[in-house]
């Protein structure tokens, strides 16, 4: 019996001398922590031109809901705003001829495109010739360039 009680002694004293391994080491986080890193680099490099179409649709829209309020404004006064007036008049009263007797204000402000600019009216327009105009300047804020979003079909 004395026999039996010293081998549990003697296991119970080395397993508590041997040094438990618990948790991760220092080399291991960072080895994750790259690949993690590496996973994020090549998911916004795959959907980097995913921003440029949103911009697009975003646009596309703007000037959708702009062109609906262009016409609730054009039954209402009987013409559309000129080009002088702008879009501001779907916003503020224009005080300039023509003046609008039944005017009502239809947008609480005019949306700005992705970068930050307004759009522009420009009636009557210059590839919509029977009515009007509505364009964001693009990326480059240059009138009249191939990167301008439009109301018309791009030939």
């Amino acid at each position: 019996m004395k026999l039996t009680l010293g081998r549990i002694a003697s296991r119970h004293t080395l397993q508590t001398l041997q040094p438990s391994r618990s948790g991760f080491t220092l080399l291991e986080i960072m080895m994750v922590v790259a690949i993690i890193g590496l996973l994020a680099a090549s998911a916004v490099y795959m959907m980097g031109d995913n921003l440029g179409v949103a911009k697009d649709t975003k646009v596309k829209s703007d000037i959708r809901t702009l062109e609906t309020q262009l016409m609730v404004y054009e039954t209402q006064n009987g013409f559309a705003p000129t080009t002088s007036q702008g879009l501001k008049a779907l916003v503020e009263q224009p005080n300039s001829a023509p003046v609008p007797k039944n005017w009502k204000r239809l947008l609480k402000e005019i949306p700005t495109d992705p970068w930050g600019r307004e759009y522009v009216l420009i009636n009557p327009g210059k590839h919509n010739t029977d009515s009007y105009d509505i364009l964001s300047l693009g990326k480059d804020g240059t009138p009249d360039t191939a990167d301008d979003i439009g109301n018309w079909t791009k030939k």
